[in-house]
């Protein structure tokens, strides 16, 4: 399990910004936080497809594991838009 966290926070660096891709319009927020937004997205779409599935290891990339932490990290993405405010 904690290969599969250390995983997830790398694939942070990826699925933060694809995240932000799948969004529409703009989200003023910097690099550092889309970063952070992902790797969070990614250890929770790990943990979902975890609890779900009950599958820790696949023995490759888990294209699912990765499609929901996109998912995740655009939700998170949304919400902290909204906390912070719309800022041009």
């Amino acid at each position: 399990m904690l290969w599969t966290i250390l995983i997830a926070l790398l694939a942070g660096a990826i699925i933060g910004p694809l995240a932000r891709l799948v969004l529409p319009g703009r989200q003023n927020i910097s690099l550092l936080m889309t970063v952070i937004l992902g790797a969070l997205g990614g250890v929770i779409g790990s943990w979902i497809y975890y609890t779900v599935t009950g599958v820790d290891d696949t023995g490759g990339i888990d294209w699912i594991s990765f499609l929901i932490g996109i998912v995740v990290a655009a939700a998170l993405i949304l919400i902290y838009g909204a906390i912070r405010g719309r800022r041009v």
